[in-house]
């Protein structure tokens, strides 16, 4: 089949397919007459292959390797485990560090006014870099007293408030 028949068939785009080809992924690709490229099932089975564990996060040295393990019928299962269970601890690690960045962010956004005024403590602790991502809940407590608008104690007395 051609490339664009072979991208639709595997999920990947014909660019991509290419560009495995290019690194080695995928052989290379025989010709027509014509001149124009063909792929075989196997190529589109091993483009799906890619594709799934693309979608699993997995780079493309290691990609590279689960593929070798996949045509090979003597191979130890207990290799592809350790590359699986290699990914998992690396995305596991991802995801505390990802955490650790939403709850800095999420201290800041809270010690934020978000009102009218140019005084920000994102910026400033962005700026100044005292908390880190490590210690996110204490930017929380390092509010700025806050500061009222202009003509606010004037609403709060025409309101009723002191």
């Amino acid at each position: 089949m051609q490339i664009g028949q072979a991208a639709r068939a595997s999920g990947v785009s014909a660019k991509m397919l290419r560009y495995y080809e290019s690194i080695g992924l995928l052989g290379k690709a025989g010709r027509t007459e014509a001149g124009y490229w063909i792929y075989s099932e196997a190529d589109v089975g091993t483009l799906r292959f890619v594709h799934r564990v693309r979608d699993l996060g997995l780079p493309l040295d290691r990609i590279k390797l689960l593929i070798g393990l996949w045509q090979d019928v003597d191979r130890a299962s207990a290799d592809v485990k350790r590359i699986a269970t290699e990914h998992v601890a690396e995305l596991r690690a991802k995801i505390r560090e990802l955490t650790r960045m939403c709850e800095a962010l999420e201290g800041m956004a809270a010690a934020c006014h978000g009102d009218h005024w140019p005084k920000c403590p994102i910026l400033d602790e962005i700026a100044e870099g005292t908390q880190g991502i490590a210690a996110p809940a204490a930017s929380a407590k390092k509010q700025q007293p806050r500061r009222e608008a202009p003509g606010a104690a004037a609403h709060r007395v025409n309101q009723g408030a002191t």
